[in-house]
């Protein structure tokens, strides 16, 4: 789709792609909404692929708008323990408000070794790899138990994989651009049954005008995620 982010918006096949809400939303679900269509969608795709099951433990790396709604997935999802590895303070407590029950604030090595200790040495059954980097996606392996799953679904960039070692763990991973049509009719539910409220990753408003300042407060981290009004 092009000009999303423009006061006008085209949509191809906007019948078989668009979802539409009953009557028009109270103006305090806007947000949760937008956030279902976008980050919600993604962050539950990081989820399902990893396949979070009720009762199992994960581990969430990165703390984005996107590793946010993971942690917010994998708790709707019934996983007991929900580890969000995280170094912002605000964004922890978004997490922890979201389900998180664990945060790791260490990287490298050390945030695997935390994790390790936090899972008694097994590791997490889910890790939802949510950056893209090289040092985020080795994060993701070396948390993930032999035999779990890791959900991807942070754009990959400078990643390479030691083949011998996901072979011999049997760690599956399973990811790419999400599917977020298919969850919508669920995640809008749930937005609009007041389940769950995931606009709250919306942290900066900024007119449609000045789109270029929520970009810069995002990359600079003064942002987790803006919002663009008219």
């Amino acid at each position: 789709m092009t000009g999303a982010q423009a006061s006008i918006a085209r949509v191809p096949l906007a019948d078989g792609t668009l979802v539409a809400t009953p009557e028009l939303p109270p103006e305090d679900l806007i947000p949760s909404l937008l956030a279902v269509s976008d980050v919600l969608g993604t962050g539950w795709y990081a989820a399902d692929a990893a396949r979070v099951q009720p009762g199992s433990t994960v581990a969430v790396v990165g703390d984005g708008a996107v590793g946010l709604m993971g942690v917010l997935a994998a708790k709707q999802m019934g996983a007991t323990r929900i580890i969000a590895m995280s170094r912002h303070r605000s964004r922890q407590e978004l997490a922890e408000e979201y389900g998180a029950t664990d945060i790791v604030a260490e990287r490298g090595a050390e945030g695997i070794k935390r994790i390790k200790e936090l899972t008694k040495n097994i590791g997490a059954d889910a890790v939802l790899e949510c950056v893209g980097t090289n040092e985020s996606m080795q994060q993701a392996i070396n948390c993930t138990r032999p035999g779990g799953m890791i959900g991807y679904v942070g754009v990959p960039h400078g990643v390479t994989f030691d083949g011998q070692s996901l072979f011999f763990s049997q760690t599956g991973m399973l990811g790419g651009p999400a599917p977020v049509r298919r969850f919508l009719p669920h995640l809008m539910d749930l937005v609009l049954q007041r389940k769950i409220n995931p606009g709250k990753v919306f942290d900066l408003e900024v007119p449609l005008k000045d789109v270029a300042e929520g970009y810069k407060a995002m990359d600079e981290r003064r942002a987790i995620k803006a919002l663009l009004r008219m």
